[in-house]
């Protein structure tokens, strides 16, 4: 399973040639704009990840009740 994945992976004339659809498709202007979109929507997933960790580790009222 893991050789077969190997095989996907993009070397660097695949991704070369992906970067000049992306370019061809969006045009060079665009490409910052797009850039950005996509650092905030990760940095954004990061932020909730760590949100929902944080949530699970506090102990819920439930909790707090069977305790008391």
């Amino acid at each position: 399973m893991n050789t077969l994945l190997l095989f996907w992976a993009p070397g660097m004339g695949e991704m070369i040639i992906i970067l000049v659809i992306v370019l061809v498709l969006f045009g060079a202007n665009r490409l910052p704009q797009l850039a950005k979109g996509m650092g905030e929507s990760i940095r954004n997933f990061k932020t909730g990840m760590t949100d929902a960790e944080a949530e699970d580790e506090k102990p819920s009222v439930k909790d707090k009740t069977k305790s008391a």
